[in-house]
């Protein structure tokens, strides 16, 4: 069930309604209806596999009960072990397993070794590398004694399998998540409309952004050599706003209709093509992510602690998974190898961390140098998004290739995508140390943001694409 399709415009206020006002009255009867919502909206796309989230999540609830019980070494790592292999095994098999056959196929013929393997026509369930991280820190935190295992077995699978974060995130952690589900609710005006305005804001960025980006997007990557260096070029360009629409859009839609129920998920975004260096792009780009890999693989690797080849081996080692995370697919892996390139001069200089605040702080406008800064790390991260796009790495080397043809000419002129590209990085620029773009602050008249609302209104009405396509990130 898609955020922009008819179904959810239905399905979401009915759900806000009962919620409200039939089932908010007794806990239990509260997160029992959120589970059972949010087991529908996942089922909407194969409600086969209801089965492997409900596994999933009656595995790390139970080991997280176990855990509690013993402080004997060897029984918790056996516990946490027995967690980590059935959630990565899913995630293996399911997403890997054809990358894998294929990849050993190839090796070993290149040997001269004929394998009699083939490649298995799996189908990829929605969300489940959301899902499985979600579950995983949790038995992680609680082998580590950071976390108490909750002994609601329904306000567990219903943390795990949260309606509007479920697919695409953000990856929340049981702390922050967790113990919303042990409250009792009272409608909060003032978050539910704040809710909307984020749900607003990533409607226009999913369906006037992201889905005018994609159909330029689509037809330069799909023939390259077909055009020439400043299309393809602008093709980079577009697809870095077409993602960034795309997957913002969808952590605006999720985290605003969570608010709508009186939730708070973590921001999973902070204007990130307004970075001054790749360290501080990471910092803002898909943050639950981010976070995630550094709590749980960078720093259990020793992170920054020791010398120069540690923090070299572990920065490319979060990096390429990270890469792999995403898809079954080399390109992604080099994608991952691009970033830790780029991030490696800012690590061996002790320069990762200069950029901690919000670029241009208390100033409307950024100095040149920023300029300069923010221009080469946003051509750095589309280079790299070149890969991420591409079908297959020789497309992307032989798109890359065909840029430096240095043909000069544009075949494609988007201007009206471009005009709301600039709508969105001003609004956004404006309000870049708030957590979206439209929480305007009391100072500013009224009429200012009821002009930017019917704006945005008019456009998705006007511009926004209705035809349903799904969200990027759905793949992941």
């Amino acid at each position: 069930m898609l955020f922009n399709s008819i179904e959810y415009l239905v399905f979401s206020p009915i759900v806000f309604l009962l919620y409200w006002f039939v089932f908010n009255k007794h806990l239990k009867f509260r997160n029992l209806f959120l589970l059972i919502v949010s087991y529908v909206f996942y089922g909407w796309w194969d409600w086969r596999f209801l089965a492997l989230i409900a596994f999933s999540s009656l595995i790390d609830y139970n080991i997280g009960l176990l855990l509690e019980k013993t402080d004997i070494q060897k029984k918790r790592k056996l516990l946490l072990y027995t967690s980590l292999l059935v959630n990565l095994g899913f995630l293996g098999y399911f997403k890997y397993y054809n990358f894998f056959i294929d990849n050993f196929k190839i090796a070993f013929e290149s040997i001269g070794i004929q394998m009699e393997v083939s490649s298995l026509q799996i189908i990829l369930p929605v969300g489940i590398s959301f899902y499985t991280f979600q579950t995983m820190s949790y038995t992680i935190d609680i082998y580590r004694k950071k976390l108490e295992p909750t002994k609601d077995a329904i306000q567990f699978f219903a943390y795990v399998s949260f309606f509007p974060q479920l697919v695409a995130g953000p990856i929340e952690r049981a702390k922050n998540l967790l113990p919303q589900f042990k409250e009792k609710k009272q409608f909060n005006y003032d978050l539910a409309t704040d809710g909307m305005r984020q749900i607003l804001w990533g409607l226009f960025k999913k369906m006037v952004i992201a889905d005018n980006c994609a159909v330029y997007v689509n037809q330069i990557f799909d023939a390259p050599q077909d055009y020439n260096a400043l299309t393809l070029i602008l093709g980079a360009v577009l697809f870095a706003f077409q993602i960034y629409g795309d997957f913002s859009g969808y952590s605006d839609i999720a985290i605003g209709t969570a608010k709508l129920f009186g939730f708070n998920l973590m921001q999973n975004f902070a204007t990130p093509y307004f970075s001054r260096d790749i360290a501080e792009f990471w910092r803002r780009w898909h943050i639950s992510l981010s976070t995630w890999f550094r709590d749980y693989l960078y720093i259990p690797l020793g992170g920054s602690k020791g010398g120069k080849w540690m923090k070299v081996r572990n920065t490319f080692i979060i990096f390429i998974v990270s890469g792999f995370w995403h898809g079954a697919n080399w390109t992604f892996i080099v994608w991952g190898f691009l970033n830790a390139l780029f991030f490696l001069p800012l690590l061996l200089t002790n320069k990762n961390r200069n950029h901690l605040d919000v670029v241009a702080a208390n100033r409307i406008f950024p100095s040149l140098k920023e300029v300069v800064q923010i221009s080469f790390t946003f051509m750095l991260t589309c280079f790299a998004w070149i890969f991420f796009r591409a079908k297959n790495f020789t497309s992307a080397t032989d798109y890359i290739s065909e840029i430096f043809s240095l043909e000069a000419a544009i075949a494609i002129k988007p201007i009206k995508i471009f005009c709301v590209i600039l709508f969105m990085v001003v609004l956004e620029w404006r309000n870049r140390d708030k957590t979206f773009a439209l929480q305007f602050s009391s100072s500013q008249p009224k009429v200012y943001s009821r002009v930017i609302y019917f704006i945005i209104v008019f456009t998705i009405l006007v511009y926004g694409k209705f035809e349903l396509t799904e969200f990027i990130y759905f793949d992941f």
